[in-house]
């Protein structure tokens, strides 16, 4: 983009040639024509990716995942291991699906920010002393 905005400087402001600007900028004269032509720079867009195997299997993935969840952490499947609990129930898709599908879940549920773990002991149970 920033090379654009030179080139086209350069041609239209300081009047310099297509052929001066493709010795300066190391681009052929063919690409610099190309640069000055275009209307407006091209922006690509990532789409979203479809999932066609995985649309059937989505709300058992939920349900899984909203199990384990529930689970200690040491006990949560990871999701490889969802994958190949999938492909036991008849997915045939890929485990890049499941694992886009599985970071997309984690990233919409609200994360938990503070703890609070009261320091409340019952008498006789903690102490603390000074011995200066």
């Amino acid at each position: 983009m920033e090379t654009i905005a030179k080139i086209r400087r350069r041609h239209e402001v300081n009047g310099e040639s297509i052929s001066e600007i493709a010795r300066r900028f190391n681009l052929s004269r063919n690409t610099v024509r190309k640069y000055l032509n275009q209307s407006d720079p091209q922006r690509y867009q990532r789409r979203q990716q479809p999932k066609p195997q995985l649309g059937a299997y989505e709300d058992q993935l939920k349900t899984w995942l909203e199990q384990d969840s529930q689970r200690p952490k040491k006990q949560r499947r990871t999701a490889r291991r969802l994958f190949e609990d999938l492909q036991g129930a008849g997915y045939v898709g890929a485990y890049d699906s499941v694992q886009r599908f599985v970071k997309h879940w984690k990233q919409a549920r609200p994360a938990l920010t503070q703890a609070f773990v009261p320091l409340v002991f019952p008498a006789g149970d903690a102490a603390q002393f000074d011995w200066s």
